[in-house]
């Protein structure tokens, strides 16, 4: 029987109002049953029963601290971050706590694993768990068109100002600046910060302030890489354009107090400023021990394992708390005498004999996910997978 048939048949077996935690522990007596009764392929029996073996992920910690924890999942694309990321955040909530998960990788798949529409860049609830959860897929474009927007009129005004003087020129000249083009340019990782800068200000708000396990779903390795350095980067690159502007305000003044036109009205609330401040939010987030950890995803492969290495190296060099590293996509030991499957086996050896010697990956809780034969979609197969793998 294939996962999708069991899944099915699981639904059909159980009442329509069961609670959560009835509905999560009725399908492990299931699944428990199905094996038992050898009703189930050997392939799958297989898979389901390597979990018994596998290491703890050490879940128990992340759920001990009622201090709100960020949780940010990458690694190499399509090893199967999205579905770890909201199977952890589907077991996180129906372990009390009320959590949160986004998705800030530009090609986004959250949706697809929830089986429900995540866009438009609110925060919508998810059915079927025992504490709240909520989740979104953001649209960085649309922050930064908020930010890009204010440049446009900050420079307007200034040009308005300048052509009521009659030095409409001068004006000009300042305008070949073009800062809002600074915004609209954005440099790689970007779209991340903005991603979780905007999570940040939801939780700000006392309607989301109870929300105390945030997940993000990262995009993969080289956007993650940048992103850990950008904050100090675009703290240094929107220093100057202050600067710029401050000078340009200046001279605005003189010029207008000259010609007997009043001080310029100074807006309060500068985007670049809160930009300024929210990149100093995330990047104190990024370094935080005692709130964040960085999970590492991979499957069983050596270019997967040599991009995992990389991706841990550099988390540490950036000061950033990663103790965990989750093998998605394990074929589990069979009798079969399938060639196709012998080789992938190897191949699965070679990786993780590198992971248990690289320098590292080694020091790392290891969690081993196995690879499932039909997709995990929805909040069942969410709760299946994550009951599987954040033991």
């Amino acid at each position: 029987m294939a996962m999708a048939s069991l899944f099915n048949h699981m639904s059909k077996s159980l009442p329509h109002k069961h609670s959560s935690a009835k509905l999560s522990k009725s399908i492990q007596d299931l699944v428990s049953a199905y094996v038992n009764s050898n009703l189930l392929t050997p392939s799958f029996q297989a898979r389901y029963m390597v979990t018994a073996m596998t290491k703890a992920a050490g879940f128990d910690e992340m759920v001990s601290s009622k201090q709100r924890k960020y949780f940010l999942l990458g690694g190499k694309g399509g090893v199967g971050k999205t579905s770890c990321a909201a199977s952890l955040a589907v077991k996180l909530a129906n372990h009390g706590h009320p959590t949160i998960v986004v998705s800030t990788d530009p090609a986004h798949s959250l949706s697809d694993s929830f089986d429900q529409n995540l866009t438009g860049g609110m925060l919508v609830p998810v059915q079927g768990v025992d504490s709240p959860l909520y989740a979104l897929e953001l649209n960085p474009e649309k922050a930064r068109e908020e930010l890009s927007s204010k440049g446009q009129h900050d420079e307007g005004a200034v040009r308005n100002i300048m052509d009521s003087m009659g030095l409409g020129g001068l004006a000009g000249k300042m305008g070949d600046l073009k800062l809002d083009e600074l915004l609209e340019t954005s440099p790689p990782g970007l779209d991340e910060i903005v991603a979780i800068s905007k999570v940040m200000q939801f939780l700000d708000s006392p309607e989301y302030s109870k929300f105390r396990r945030i997940v993000f779903d990262t995009a993969p390795t080289g956007h993650t890489l940048r992103l850990l350095s950008l904050p100090d980067f675009l703290d240094a690159s929107i220093g100057k354009m202050m600067k710029i502007k401050k000078k340009i305000a200046s001279a605005t003044a003189a010029l207008k107090s000259a010609f007997g036109k009043g001080e310029p009205q100074q807006d309060d609330n500068d985007k670049l400023e809160q930009l300024r401040l929210s990149m100093g939010r995330v990047r104190d987030l990024f370094h935080d021990p005692e709130t964040t950890e960085f999970v590492i995803v991979t499957i069983p492969t050596v270019m997967a394992v040599n991009e995992s290495s990389r991706l841990c190296a550099s988390l540490r060099k950036e000061m950033v708390p990663v103790n965990r590293l989750v093998i998605n996509q394990l074929l589990p030991p069979s009798a079969s005498d399938c060639k196709f499957c012998s080789m992938r086996r190897k191949d699965q050896r070679r990786a993780l004999d590198k992971i248990k010697k690289d320098p590292e990956l080694a020091k790392l809780k290891l969690i081993e996910s196995p690879l499932v034969d039909a997709e995990i979609r929805g909040v069942p197969a969410l709760k299946f997978m994550g009951d599987m793998v954040w033991r």
